[in-house]
C-alpha cells in the first residue's frame, strides 16, 4: 500500500511539472527586461534567509529548554 502511494505522488508530481514547463509566463519576460525581475528574486531570498534564521534561533531556544529540563528532572 505504502509503495503503491509513492509511485501515484510520483506520477502526480510529474505531470504537474510537465504542465509547468510548458507554459511560457509573458509576465516574467516583461519583468526580466525591465530589470524589475532581480528585485522580485532579491525579497524572495530576504524572506528565504528570514524564515530560515528564525528556525535556526528556534531550535536553539528549545535546545536549551530541553537541557534544563533534563538537569531537573
Amino acid at each position: 500500500m505504502k509503495g503503491t502511494r509513492k509511485y501515484v505522488l510520483l506520477t502526480i508530481f510529474c505531470f504537474m511539472l510537465s504542465i509547468a514547463m510548458g507554459q511560457n509566463p509573458e509576465m516574467a519576460d516583461t519583468m526580466r527586461s525591465e530589470g524589475k525581475i532581480y528585485v522580485v528574486v532579491a525579497i524572495v531570498l530576504v524572506v528565504l534567509g528570514g524564515l530560515i534564521g528564525y528556525l535556526f534561533l528556534l531550535d536553539r531556544k528549545v535546545s536549551k529548554l530541553e537541557k534544563s529540563q533534563r538537569k531537573s528532572a
